[in-house]
């Protein structure tokens, strides 16, 4: 028989009250985290043996008394009576009774139609009724939201496997590897049910620097976390450092993501925060006391309390990607990466083994050793930099192309005696010799050419005269005592293909969004044609897409009132075809949801193009195809980008983004580069 033990009295009562009462020695860290899961949770508890299964493991070993199972779900049913109490009326206030009420006498008298609850009258059939309603209401938008595009919460997860034998699991727990160099023989990486990878090998020389390349959506970014997390078997004593796409923007403090991958400061906070709960509780030892001075002590001598207080949400996508960066290379803190140009003489220092994804072909020119591209679920190595990997590619697809061609000619030759002699008696011998060596010969697949990606940005629209659009003498700031512009006076017209460089945190991204008119200059002057129409392209493009719907539906919210065709056709212009268009958009590679992003970018046909880092997660065929087509475009460009690729086959104009102006240079990137190196001489880095 289950104890009552009074548990009546707490029919009004919290269920802080409750927790309290009935476990008054409960250490600190395990109430609070089971008040934060009935907190947050409460609501989306159906009954008390949910509860019971969320909390009753932990509230079983905090129990003094020795309390029963049964005792557990009684205690388990009257926080969840609690919970559905409070949020049935949030605005009431719990009191706790004076006097204990029996909850199985209340149930025995079967007669009654209501029970009283302090000030509070509640009808049991009306509420049986009300209950019995918001079920049916809850199940019709279950029903809705299970026809919808999958939340990103159950989206499909990345996995892999590999075949590896017993000696070499044993020499690794041994101890006695102590080699540098990673080889992984015949593994499979899929994401969901698709297969990324199949019996592929990777093989990593230690100090060398690799550059893993390939078309955006093959798992480059998804086998670089297989390896991370271990998942592909790397050997004990080798430590991975994962430097990732980009940081999150949300409210971590700037550098708390680098500070978090010191392993030791991590530590000792973390010891610090549990004896001081422990003290506070009253459960401290002696020596506990002593170990805390200890961790003070230790935490002032590395200075722990200095990490600065900006939020990453803040951050440029430079500026987050410098965290990732920093992060991955603690504590070694060379953390003002300032440029890619820094990051590739650094790179070339580097001592330690590199697998490096990049797009940037000229970032991969300076930096890598070796490129390791991916495709048709394997990879393939060649040594040298990216440019010797596209011509000695060029040389394997013609040499396939002839052996194909030889292969197939040797097989219409025999094909033809076959056909020519096949009722021939006096050949039949012969035609049979023909038959077996046709049957014996390798299959001949033809040449696997990967598809050649197009962009193109629609330009149905009337001549604009200029001036088209131009800031004149602006001045601009956020707060007054920083002012980011003095004098700001540029312009544009639809001939322009203009891109703008800088250091992070110039003002790159604020000066797009005054030329656009998001922002307003404090002084000066923002014109723009009246039929001027700005398509404009986010470096944070992700925030402006709706993950949660599929590509067809995201364009159809966009933009409503057209049919299913005509959404496809669009995304199929920028490569997002078949399956892909209906799958949800977190599901997608940061290159995919780059060419949505385009889609709906292009999608109202702008006359003219504001671009902030377009090239960030495109791979190199798709960065090539973005020049075509910025080329061929007839409106006005004007891009924040710092591919030297993209830079080079587009822009006519380079402006460049500092104290507080923007400068044309004369002599282009060439011009640009040559200063940037002289600065880094004049501050050491080089």
């Amino acid at each position: 028989m289950r104890c009552s033990c009074a548990l009546g009295r707490y029919i009004m009562a919290t269920y802080v009250d409750i927790l309290k009462s009935e476990f008054p020695e409960i250490d600190t860290e395990v109430f609070e985290y089971i008040t934060g899961v009935l907190d947050s949770g409460g609501a989306d508890f159906e009954d008390g043996e949910e509860v019971y299964d969320a909390i009753g493991g932990l509230l079983q070993g905090s129990s003094a008394d020795c309390k029963n199972e049964d005792d557990i779900r009684d205690i388990c049913q009257l926080m969840f009576d609690t919970l559905k109490l409070s949020n049935g009326h949030a605005g009431s206030k719990q009191v706790l009774l004076d006097a204990p009420v029996q909850l199985s006498q209340i149930s025995a008298e079967s007669g009654k139609s209501c029970v009283c609850w302090g000030n509070c009258t509640v009808d049991a059939r009306k509420l049986e009724k009300a209950e019995a309603k918001l079920k049916q209401k809850q199940g019709r938008r279950n029903e809705r939201d299970s026809q919808k595009t999958t939340s990103p919460l159950v989206l499909e997860e990345a996995s892999a496997s590999q075949a590896s034998s017993k000696k070499d699991s044993r020499v690794d727990l041994s101890g006695k590897n102590r080699s540098y160099d990673i080889r992984i023989e015949n593994f499979d990486v899929s994401f969901g049910e698709r297969s990324l990878l199949q019996g592929a090998e990777l093989s990593l020389s230690t100090g060398r620097r690799y550059g893993l390349i390939g078309r955006n959506g093959l798992g480059k970014t998804t086998l670089l976390k297989m390896l991370a997390s271990r998942s592909l078997r790397v050997p004990a004593h080798i430590t991975i450092l994962h430097v990732e796409q980009e940081v999150a923007g949300d409210d971590t403090a700037a550098l708390q993501s680098v500070l978090e991958s010191d392993t030791v400061r991590e530590g000792l906070l973390k010891e610090e925060r549990l004896l001081n709960a422990r003290i506070a509780n009253g459960t401290a030892e002696g020596m506990e006391t002593v170990r805390l001075s200890e961790i003070y002590a230790k935490l002032e001598e590395i200075e722990a309390d200095k990490a600065p207080v900006t939020l990453t949400v803040e951050f440029s996508g430079g500026w987050r990607m410098r965290l990732a960066l920093a992060r991955a290379l603690f504590p070694t803190n060379m953390l003002d990466v300032r440029a890619i140009l820094w990051l590739e003489n650094y790179l070339q220092t580097w001592q330690s083994t590199i697998l490096v994804v990049s797009h940037d072909r000229n970032f991969l020119n300076a930096v890598v050793t070796d490129i390791i591209h991916l495709h048709s679920q394997r990879l393939e190595s060649y040594r040298g930099d990216y440019e010797n990997f596209v011509k000695t590619k060029e040389d394997r697809l013609k040499n396939q192309q002839r052996e194909y061609e030889a292969q197939f000619q040797y097989r219409e030759h025999i094909q033809v005696f076959i056909d020519r002699f096949r009722y021939n008696a006096n050949r039949a011998a012969q035609v049979q010799s023909k038959l077996k060596l046709l049957e014996k010969l390798p299959e001949l697949k033809p040449l696997e050419k990967e598809t050649e990606v197009t962009l193109k940005f629609p330009d149905n629209f009337e001549k604009l005269s200029p001036p088209v659009l131009q800031l004149d003498e602006v001045e601009f700031y956020y707060t007054p005592d920083q002012r980011l512009f003095t004098k700001l006076s540029v312009s544009a017209d639809l001939e322009s293909r203009i891109c703008v460089v800088g250091e992070n945190g110039a003002g790159k991204s604020t000066m797009l969004k005054l030329l656009m008119g998001e922002l307003t200059p404090v002084n000066g002057i923002r014109q723009a044609h009246r039929n001027l129409k700005i398509g404009y392209f986010s470096q944070h493009h992700v925030d402006q897409l709706d993950l949660n719907v599929c590509s067809v539906e995201l364009l159809l919210n966009k933009f409503p009132g057209r049919n299913e065709e005509e959404y496809r056709h669009q995304l199929g212009s920028y490569g997002i075809t078949g399956e892909l268009a209906t799958r949800p958009v977190a599901s997608l590679s940061g290159g995919q949801k780059s060419r949505v992003a385009f889609a709906q970018m292009t999608m109202p046909c702008p006359n003219f193009y504001i671009l902030d880092e377009p090239t960030n997660h495109l791979d190199m065929e798709t960065i090539e195809a973005l020049a075509k087509a910025l080329n061929k475009f007839k409106g006005g460009v004007v891009l924040v980008s710092h591919d030297e690729r993209l830079i080079r086959l587009v822009c006519k104009e380079l402006w460049v983004c500092e104290h507080g102006n923007v400068q044309r240079v004369e002599g282009g990137f060439d011009e640009y580069r040559d200063i940037l190196q002289e600065q880094f001489r004049k501050e050491g880095y080089l």
